[in-house]
C-alpha cells in the first residue's frame, strides 16, 4: 500500500442547528459531538480491516468487548455477496440456471450506493479495559475549502494487523462489509461511500442506530436492545411511546413464551397464555407485568434496577448487562429449575403437607408443592416474589458473580428466540459459579411457607399470615417476608445481600 493509498480526501458535511446547543449533554457517555461529519469513499476490504468486522477471538471476555453487540446473519451477507457479483435477478438464480448461457442477460451490476455509517475513534479511546493505540488510529486533518484528509494506520494491510481496539466502529451497514473477505482481491474497484462521525460516544451511536433502523420500523424493536444494550437505559427512549416501553413489554412477552414453550422449563405448557378463566394457571399477562416490574425494569431512584433493563451500579463503569434474548430467557428457566430441584430434594413441612393432600396433583410428574391450587409458588404473587428476590440479589452481586463475562458469539434469529440458543445458554449457566449462588438462594427460599391461604392443613395464625399475600398489597408483603427470611440465613453472602436490599427499600 503506497503512502497515497493511506490518505483519503473527505468532504466535510456540516449539520448543526443553533437550537441543538440546548440539548442536554454529559461527559459520561453523551458528550457534545462535533458539528459536522465526513463523507468519503474507501475500499470495502480496507474498511473491513479498519473496523475489525471479523469474528471475535474465542478467548476474549465480554468486558473486553466494545459494549456494542452486533448480531451477524451470515445468510444475509452471503446474499449481498451474490448480489454484488451478479446484480439482480442473477443473484437469486440457482447454480444450474447461472450455468445456462440463455440467462446471461440477467446479470447486472451489483451496486451498493447506500452509505456505511461509521465512527472514527480518537487516539487513546477506551473500549472496555482496552485502549486504542496511537499508531493504530485513524487521524483526521482539517483543510480549507470544506475538505479534510483521512489518514490510515501504516500497518492496516499488513498480515499482522490485529488491533485490540479497532479505529473505526460501524454504526450501520456491517452486513455489507461482511459480504467481503478482509483479504479479498476483486477484479476492478468496489468502494463504499462512508459517512463518518469523529469520536462519537457509544450512546450517540446507539441513538443513530435506533433512528436509522427502528424508527422506520425496519427491524424487531426488542432485538435492537441486544444490538446496542445501552439503548435499554436511555432517558430519551423512556419518554417515547415507541421506545423503551416497547422493549420492556415485547421482551417480557418473548421471555414468557420461552418459559412456556421450552421443554426444559418447569413452566413448559403450564402458563395460561390465552387468559382463560378457571384454568388454575398463572396467566401470560401476569408474568409479563411481573417481568416488567422486576428483571426488565429500568433504573429506580432507590438504585435497585432490573438486571436486564438498568445500569448495574455495582460495576465500576456503571454499564448495562449485555445479555441477549436467549441468555435472558435461559436464566429465568435456570432459576426455576433450581427452585423446583431444591423443592423436590427437600422435606420441608409445608411442602410435605401439600403433597399429602389428595386430589390436588396438577398432573403426573409435577410436584404439587410447586404447582397446585394450594401452591403459592405458582401464583401471580408467588412468581412476583421469586423474581424480585433473584433479580435484586443478582443485580447487587452482578460484578462478583462475573455476569459480564458470560458472552455470546453466535448469530441470533431476528424474528424469534430459538430454543436451541436457549438450551446453549442453559448449559453456559450450568457450568459457571452463578449456579452455586442461585442454588444457595433456592435452598433458602424453599424454607418459606409457600402454602396458599386456602390450604386446609394451616392453623389459624398461619392462614391469616398467608392472607396478607392476596391483592396488590400482597406483592410488597411477600417480598418483605422473603427478605427477612434470607436475612436470617447462615450463609453470609445471602444474609448481607438481603440486608442491603432491605435497607435500600426502607422496609
Amino acid at each position: 500500500m503506497s503512502s497515497n493509498d493511506l490518505e483519503i480526501t473527505a468532504l466535510i458535511n456540516r449539520q448543526w442547528l443553533t437550537e441543538w446547543n440546548n440539548v442536554q449533554f454529559d461527559e459520561v457517555n453523551r458528550r457534545k459531538p462535533q458539528p459536522h461529519f465526513y463523507l468519503f469513499s474507501i475500499k470495502a476490504s480496507t474498511l473491513k480491516r479498519l473496523s475489525k468486522v471479523y469474528p471475535r477471538k474465542a478467548d476474549k471476555l465480554r468486558k473486553d468487548d466494545t459494549g456494542i453487540q452486533r448480531r451477524h446473519d451470515p445468510d444475509r451477507s452471503a446474499d449481498i455477496k451474490k448480489y454484488v457479483h451478479g446484480g439482480f435477478p442473477w443473484s437469486e438464480l440457482s447454480r444450474s440456471q447461472k450455468a445456462n448461457q440463455e440467462n446471461d442477460h440477467l446479470k447486472m451490476p451489483g451496486w451498493l450506493p447506500t452509505a456505511i455509517i461509521a465512527n472514527i475513534l480518537s487516539p487513546k479511546s477506551k473500549r472496555g479495559e482496552n485502549t486504542l493505540l496511537e499508531n493504530e488510529s485513524v487521524t483526521v486533518v482539517e483543510e480549507k475549502n470544506g475538505l479534510s484528509k483521512i489518514r490510515l494506520p501504516k500497518e492496516v494491510l499488513a498480515e499482522s494487523w490485529d488491533p485490540i481496539v479497532a479505529p473505526i466502529e460501524i454504526i450501520d451497514g456491517q452486513h455489507r462489509l461482511w459480504a467481503f473477505d478482509k483479504d479479498e482481491s476483486l477484479d476492478g474497484d468496489f468502494e463504499f461511500p462512508v459517512i463518518a462521525f469523529y469520536d462519537l460516544d457509544i450512546a450517540w451511536q446507539a441513538y443513530l442506530f435506533y433512528t436509522i433502523n427502528i424508527k422506520p420500523k425496519k427491524i424487531n424493536a426488542s432485538l435492537a436492545f441486544d444490538l446496542y444494550p445501552i439503548l435499554r437505559v436511555q432517558e430519551w427512549l423512556e419518554a417515547s411511546s415507541e421506545g423503551n416501553q416497547v422493549y420492556k413489554e415485547t421482551r417480557a412477552q418473548e421471555l414468557t413464551e420461552v418459559l412456556w414453550s421450552n421443554s426444559k422449563s418447569p413452566w413448559y405448557g403450564k402458563i395460561n397464555m390465552l387468559g382463560e378463566s378457571n384454568s388454575g394457571l398463572v396467566t401470560q399477562a401476569a408474568l409479563i407485568r411481573t417481568l416488567v416490574a422486576t428483571f426488565i425494569k429500568g433504573n429506580s431512584n432507590k438504585n435497585l434496577g432490573g438486571l436486564y433493563g438498568a445500569v448495574i451500579k455495582s460495576v465500576d463503569d456503571n454499564w448495562v448487562l449485555p445479555w441477549n434474548r436467549p441468555q435472558q430467557a435461559a436464566f429465568l428457566i435456570f432459576i426455576w429449575n433450581s427452585i423446583t430441584k431444591a423443592l423436590k430434594q427437600s422435606s420441608v413441612d409445608w411442602a410435605e403437607k401439600i403433597r399429602s393432600l389428595s386430589g390436588i396433583q396438577f398432573e403426573e410428574g409435577v410436584d404439587s408443592a410447586f404447582m397446585s391450587r394450594f401452591a403459592l409458588l405458582s401464583t401471580d404473587q408467588g412468581v412476583r416474589g421469586v423474581f424480585h428476590i433473584y433479580n435484586d440479589l443478582c443485580y447487587l452481586n452482578a460484578s462478583n458473580l462475573g455476569l459480564f463475562d458470560i458472552r455470546w458469539d453466535d448469530e441470533l434469529k431476528e424474528d424469534f428466540i430459538d430454543n436451541k440458543d436457549v438450551d446453549k445458554a442453559l448449559r453456559q449457566f450450568d457450568s459457571l459459579k452463578i449456579r452455586t449462588f442461585i442454588d444457595k438462594i433456592s435452598n433458602e427460599i424453599i424454607k418459606f411457607n409457600w402454602s396458599t391461604s386456602a390450604t386446609p392443613t394451616l392453623d389459624e395464625a398461619t392462614r391469616k399470615n398467608q392472607m396478607l399475600f392476596k391483592g396488590s398489597g400482597g406483592y410488597k408483603e411477600l417480598r418483605h417476608q422473603l427478605l427477612i427470611l434470607l436475612e436470617a440465613s447462615d450463609d453470609i453472602e445471602i444474609k448481607n445481600l438481603a440486608t442491603n436490599v432491605l435497607n435500600i427499600l426502607g422496609y
